[in-house]
């Protein structure tokens, strides 16, 4: 038997956003801010020749560029105060997730509750900035020693470029930083995915384009044009299907008696996703790929002999990268669903609260069976991801296909509309409760 709440869901209207006005606040809350990001691309950086700079990129816009711009929304091609994106951002993320598993100073801040991780919060600002500087500083060096078939990109190098350069990428990643906490706060959805999503979506269309335009010169067929169709619906329905998927484990409570009355005896049970980390491991894994990528993208040959082999063998379809991207993949799928789901934790609840799986003692054995019904399930969420990401590569580099298709795109994508929208539905089912109460109490001082 379905609950209240279920029964509830299912009939939710969406055409009720207009009544909503709270969400109604929201959601153009969140549109606005999604637009000033978008006009944020367009800005260029101050000292930098757009029109030599396009030249340029396209002769280096191979391999994991691409996919740091795709991460971007495009601001890092036309060189933007949003160049950097959201991604130091991320990779300080990963590095204080990572802290928290190893060091016994972060495990302890991590168990303060909202304390403790607000100051998590505070030193991954820290880390942000300082990547950020970094990125920004070997981007100002890499582009001064970059030159096109029109000169250089930078029209007056130097000391000062450097300094601007720097303070415009960090303030524009901390912008991006404090833009997505917003959203997050006073919008819909995650909004750190939301800037991911909004820079993914605006390069679809002239992706699209520059599809057609190859079927139309007749560099692809358009019978493998019309695969990619059915193939990008076929992802998406893998993607809803997998992401949806649960493995539902029966948890029984024990009957009691209060007076005369019984409470209890019910069987409930304990879902657990075959994807718990959802899209964080792919976007962690680019981002570590990402992170050398940046100074040695621009370096033209002229770094150091370490960056020159990592450009090479972390190229677009490379075996060394195919490996490393999956295994970085399974590592962070693995790593994150430890952080996500604990068993012990979660075997002491259900035995402090009463509750037990059947055929399994409470206490450790339950937290034993737990991580092993998790483990199995996150090797096939793993395997999943790894499938989902390594596609696209094999797309580009087998057949020149001109955009990033499927992989991680499509999954930042689809999953980021599935949480916003069940985001919407959570704040219209609470319109709806809030409604229903008002009426009860309308009726109960008339009666």
């Amino acid at each position: 038997m379905a609950s209240a709440a279920e029964q509830l869901a299912a009939h939710i209207n969406f055409g009720q956003i207009g009544k909503a006005t709270e969400l109604k606040k929201r959601l153009w809350f969140t549109l606005g801010a999604l637009i000033v990001y978008r006009f944020g691309t367009y800005i260029p950086l101050p000292g930098i020749d757009p029109s030599i700079l396009a030249d340029i990129f396209k002769s280096q816009a191979g391999g994991l560029l691409a996919v740091f711009d795709m991460f971007a929304g495009g601001a890092f091609s036309r060189m933007t105060i949003f160049a950097l994106g959201i991604m130091p951002y991320i990779s300080s993320a990963i590095i204080m997730q990572l802290m928290t598993a190893v060091s016994p100073y972060f495990a302890q801040l991590k168990k303060e509750g909202a304390s403790g991780q607000r100051k998590i919060t505070q030193y991954t600002r820290y880390g942000t900035v300082f990547l950020a500087a970094l990125q920004g500083y070997g981007i100002s060096v890499g582009l001064e020693g970059t030159a096109g078939s029109q000169g250089s990109a930078v029209i007056d190098p130097g000391l000062f470029f450097r300094f601007t350069t720097v303070i415009t990428l960090v303030g524009g990643t901390m912008f991006l930083m404090w833009l997505g906490e917003q959203i997050t706060s006073r919008g819909v959805g995650n909004g750190i995915s939301l800037i991911i999503f909004a820079g993914i979506v605006a390069n679809l269309p002239s992706a699209l384009v520059g599809t057609l335009e190859l079927g139309r010169t007749g560099s692809l067929s358009a019978a493998f044009i019309i695969f990619l169709i059915v193939m990008a619906v076929g992802v998406i329905a893998l993607i809803v299907f997998v992401e949806r998927a649960q493995r539902r484990l029966i948890v029984q409570y024990p009957k009691r008696q209060v007076g005369n009355r019984m409470f209890g005896g019910e069987n409930s049970h304990l879902p657990l996703k075959l994807n718990t980390a959802g899209v964080i491991p792919p976007i962690f894994a680019s981002s570590l790929l990402l992170l050398p990528i940046t100074i040695a993208g621009f370096s033209a040959g002229q770094g150091p002999e370490w960056l020159n082999i990592a450009v090479a063998y972390l190229g677009r379809g490379q075996p060394f990268y195919l490996v490393t991207y999956s295994l970085l993949i399974a590592f962070f799928a693995f790593f994150y669903t430890s952080v996500v789901f604990n068993p012990t934790e979660t075997a002491d609840n259900l035995k402090q609260n009463g509750g037990f799986i059947p055929g399994i003692r409470p206490g450790q054995n339950t937290a034993r069976h737990l991580d092993y019904v998790l483990s199995r399930i996150t090797v096939f969420g793993a395997t999943y991801l790894v499938a989902i990401s390594i596609l696209p590569e094999i797309l580009i580099s087998k057949y020149s296909v001109p955009f990033y298709f499927g992989g991680t795109s499509l999954l930042i994508v689809v999953m980021v509309t599935m949480d916003t929208v069940a985001q919407v539905q959570s704040h219209l089912l609470a319109h709806q409760y809030e409604g229903l109460i008002k009426k009860t109490r309308i009726r109960g001082r008339r009666g």
